[in-house]
């Protein structure tokens, strides 16, 4: 072999060694989902300039008719459009489903920051009182408060939300305990930054990303928290649609008309697994910790 061939192949060997990581690829897998997400709050955003049927509406010489070209997914036992009232209940699951992690994450960022970073008897009273919070099983405690309060969106996103304070407060804590013990958060400890200096500037940037990401994976338990809630008759009151009491609607002629029960299931079924699917992707996309870094 020639001196020029054995520079060549070594050169290609140093090619390969430092060859980067392959990244993650979204795919069809994560673009699907957003896509039917997407939709979802498109319709529901945007049900009453749609020429929608009112979803209270009963048309009573169409009771129980399956899916045709005029309703297409049918009516219910009072003859009331279930495209419609699948588009109107979406209302609720989306706006319980979005804005309940917001309040958790606001909630526990804070705490699990405070936790990981100042340690301590701060962080010993922080993770008690949340132990003492997940002590109680959640879906017992938001069945008892909606019993006694009643319900509705407003209730339920504070009840839902403060529910979800403990896990956003654990993947808070873990995260700051891994970013303050890093090299640029003691260099601007030893440049004379405050602490609050430090975590909003050094570790908040650091942390957030990952907490977005499992804000995501929140919202779909959410979702479904707030459908079994509706189920159970402990949500938004009747004859407002949800796709909880839509689905509780339809088990009493679950042999004759299973559309009526299985169409909601469905599309909860659908939503919950897309957004279970991109937080799944971008987690695994932002997980730096498989990075060559």
């Amino acid at each position: 072999m020639s001196v020029a061939a054995d520079t060549r192949a070594k050169g290609n060997a140093g090619e390969e060694r430092v060859r980067p990581l392959p990244r993650h690829r979204l795919g069809f897998g994560f673009w699907a989902p957003v896509a039917w997400v997407v939709l979802v709050t498109l319709l529901a955003a945007t049900a009453n300039l749609l020429p929608l049927r009112n979803p209270m509406e009963s048309d009573f010489a169409s009771v129980s008719s399956w899916p045709n070209a005029e309703f297409w997914f049918g009516t219910d036992q009072l003859g009331r459009d279930i495209f419609s009232r699948s588009i109107y209940g979406a209302r609720v699951s989306l706006v319980v489903g979005t804005f309940a992690p917001v309040l958790g994450l606001s909630i526990g960022i804070g705490l699990g920051m405070a936790a990981g970073y100042f340690r301590g008897r701060t962080e010993t009273v922080i993770v008690t009182a949340m132990d003492a919070i997940l002590a109680f099983p959640g879906i017992l405690i938001a069945l008892a408060v909606a019993a006694y309060v009643g319900a509705n969106t407003v209730i339920l996103i504070l009840l839902l939300g403060i529910l979800s304070v403990p896990a956003f407060m654990r993947v808070a804590r873990a995260n700051t305990l891994v970013f303050a013990q890093r090299e640029f958060v003691m260099a601007a400890r030893a440049m004379g930054a405050t602490h609050w200096r430090v975590l909003a500037l050094e570790i908040l940037p650091n942390v957030i990303i990952p907490m977005l990401v499992y804000a995501l994976l929140i919202v779909s338990r959410i979702i479904v928290v707030e459908g079994v809630l509706s189920f159970l008759g402990l949500s938004v009151p009747p004859p407002q649609p949800t796709w909880g009491n839509m689905i509780a609607d339809g088990q009493s002629d679950l042999a004759r008309e299973p559309y009526i029960c299985f169409i909601p299931s469905l599309l909860m079924f659908l939503t919950v697994l897309s957004i279970n699917q991109i937080g799944e992707r971008l987690r695994a996309r932002t997980d730096f910790r498989a990075s060559a870094l």
